[in-house]
């Protein structure tokens, strides 16, 4: 199944997390297909912390969503992420944003990920990796709903990402 991640990192070594991350992921057998290149974004729900280091993941796996939410919760303990703030400052972060065209609303986990829409952080790197992707429930490709965003917060290229696939 081919599913897009978004990580992100504002704690220690931002870039040396992700590039763990993905590492750890692609150990386990995911198989990253597309990066995003490596933004740095403004902190949105909780903004007195570090800024964010962020990137976009098309990865393809044989997991389906729900062992795959618990692969990278896995991931995300191993590299020491501790849930203590909502929002709060994080180590590692890997949310799954789209699997295919599936819609999946349960408790512990939503796909696509709730406000993906409205979120700069997720959008920038998708338009630049997928622009033409299709959210399964608005029907409107990346690009659109990046147009559409009314996220003001600040999201810049820092650099294409070392291991980038075109």
């Amino acid at each position: 199944m081919r599913y897009f991640l978004s990580l992100g990192s504002n704690l220690g070594d931002k870039e040396k997390n992700l590039t763990l991350a993905l590492f750890l992921l692609e150990k386990e057998g995911v198989e990253i297909l597309k990066m995003s290149s490596l933004y740095e974004a403004q902190p949105v729900d909780f903004p007195s912390q570090p800024w964010f280091y962020n990137e976009l993941a098309e990865v393809r796996t044989k997991a389906n969503p729900e062992a795959l939410l618990d692969l990278v919760k896995k991931i995300e303990q191993k590299m020491g992420r501790k849930r203590e703030q909502e929002k709060g400052p994080r180590i590692i972060d890997i949310d799954i944003i789209l699997a295919e065209d599936s819609v999946i609303r349960k408790k512990d986990l939503k796909i696509p990920h709730p406000r993906m829409e409205k979120r700069n952080f997720v959008l920038l790197p998708f338009v630049e990796i997928s622009p033409d992707t299709v959210h399964p429930v608005f029907n409107e490709d990346m690009k659109t709903l990046w147009k559409k965003s009314n996220d003001r917060s600040i999201v810049k290229q820092i650099k294409r990402h070392a291991g980038h696939k075109e």
